[in-house]
């Protein structure tokens, strides 16, 4: 499907919303957290953690848990923009940190608005550059320029701008609290966008101190190893002393260790966010029948490869949390297997209020496997980032990631790409693309891959790439799949 008729398609998703023939129109609080990797809570093992996230466990043990939940894009805008659309980013085209969504692309808040929800934005929007302003599809509206601020923040409350007093992940979920009180007879969206835990990471001062003298967790793949660094893109070994690599560290004059301490503390409020939204919901009546959704944006590397920051496709880059929980729904400590994306969370919302979602949209309800309907469920996923010009270290990255590889291929470089067997290799320190180096032959990396199983499997996976990149309103060419008459070119 051409991209032109991917938006008429969403276009006309804007229409009155369908209605499916469903007993109950959940409420739907949706918590989103910026930057917060899949491993950072108490309850899925991280060590720092035991008993410091006791309302995300509460959200682990009381509902579902996507082991394998990804992001499409691990970069705050596209990932977002995904989320409201069920797009992948070459179909919604927010590419950037700078970009506006298209109005004329649908997105779930809308649809549910026109459905008759009651609909409450409460956070940080970040698309379109600095811009504040409300957005279509909310009936409440409460955000700030760009990334916002941590203390005393200036807001935007449907459309008055004040500077409010206090830590904003506190402000933001006090604004919370009141839409769901505010009630009105309607079933309701609440969208909850936190700042927190994106740099520079700022605690509140009640956590400034949490975790003093605690050693992070360092990565296998941290440390600088010329045998190792030989196998990977030379664009990973620059990365390692730019901005977003252990060496730059966002410019910072403090320590990696230190750093990785200000990530934790933030998240700390974070969490007694989700643990208050929770209380209010019980007070309210509200709790048992209400789906509450815990995601973060997208991944964030600590070391790996050398890297901070996300953009890569390396596992900590592109793996969220990502957690369910409505008991009339579905039973308490579930585990799912199947990939989760950002794509998901759309079809998801519209499925729990009844809603039909649009044709157009590429993900899928996680109603279904949530509820033990796993049956035909997706095995793969196309993983894209676009080279920025502030931050031109990291490449263009077009990648396919199945249930046990991740191919990561760069465009307009000369440099090797990357394939790992992520069962046998979960950190990812042996490439086994590291032959395919170019010097004097053709371009096509795949001509120089030497180990014909290699061959094979990159054969496979490219093919599935082109496949899922047509299906989509993309750009086959870029799954780097030759052409018939390709060899016989000059």
């Amino acid at each position: 499907m051409r991209r032109r008729e991917f938006v008429r398609s969403a276009a006309a998703a804007l229409a009155p919303a369908l209605l499916r023939g469903q007993g109950r129109r959940r409420n739907i609080v949706f918590i989103l957290c910026d930057d917060h990797r899949f491993d950072a809570i108490g309850a899925l093992g991280h060590p720092w953690l035991a008993g410091q996230t006791p309302h995300l466990d509460r959200m682990v043990r009381e509902g579902v848990h996507f082991r394998n939940a990804f992001v499409t894009s691990s970069l705050c805008s596209p990932s977002r923009a995904s989320l409201l659309t069920g797009l992948y980013m070459h179909a919604h085209r927010v590419m950037d940190n700078f970009s506006p969504l298209n109005p004329k692309l649908a997105t779930f808040p809308q649809m549910l608005q026109q459905a008759g929800y009651r609909c409450g934005f409460i956070g940080k929007w970040h698309m379109g550059g600095d811009s504040d302003e409300p957005r279509p599809g909310f009936d409440h509206w409460l955000s700030f320029p760009g990334q916002g601020e941590y203390i005393n923040p200036p807001i935007n409350r449907n459309g008055a701008r004040s500077r409010e007093t206090g830590y904003v992940t506190d402000l933001l979920t006090q604004e919370a609290m009141r839409f769901i009180r505010a009630g009105a007879g309607r079933p309701f969206l609440l969208y909850l966008s936190h700042k927190a835990v994106h740099h520079p990471f700022q605690p509140p001062e009640r956590h400034s101190r949490l975790f003093q003298g605690l050693t992070p967790p360092y990565p296998a793949s941290m440390k600088y190893v010329p045998e190792i660094y030989g196998q990977w893109p030379d664009w990973v070994r620059r990365r390692r002393y730019s901005r977003h690599g252990v060496d730059g560290l966002l410019g910072q004059t403090s320590t990696f260790d230190e750093y990785y301490r200000g990530y934790m503390r933030s998240l700390i409020s974070v969490d007694e966010s989700v643990g208050s939204v929770l209380s209010q919901l019980e007070d309210s009546k509200l709790l048992n029948d209400t789906l509450v959704v815990y995601m973060g944006d997208n991944g964030y590397m600590w070391g790996e490869h050398g890297l901070v920051d996300k953009r890569a496709m390396y596992e900590p880059s592109i793996r969220v949390p990502l957690l369910m929980r409505c008991p009339d729904l579905f039973g308490a400590g579930t585990a799912v297997d199947g990939m989760a994306l950002n794509l998901d969370l759309a079809p998801t919302f519209l499925d729990a209020a009844g809603v039909r979602a649009p044709e157009a949209m590429h993900g899928r309800s996680l109603l279904r496997p949530a509820t033990g309907k796993a049956e035909g469920w997706r095995t793969d996923f196309v993983y894209e980032y676009e080279w920025e010009q502030d931050f031109p270290y990291t490449p263009t990255i077009i990648g396919l990631r199945t249930g046990q590889h991740s191919l990561m291929q760069y465009y307009g470089i000369w440099d090797i790409p990357e394939l790992y067997d992520n069962r046998k290799d979960p950190e990812q320190l042996h490439n086994l693309l590291a032959g395919a180096r170019i010097t004097l032959g053709r371009g096509r990396y795949l001509n120089h891959v030497k180990d014909p199983e290699v061959r094979t499997l990159v054969e496979r996976m490219q093919t599935r790439l082109a496949e899922i990149l047509r299906q989509t309103g993309g750009d086959p060419r870029l799954s780097g799949k030759g052409s018939e008459g390709d060899r016989l070119a000059l």
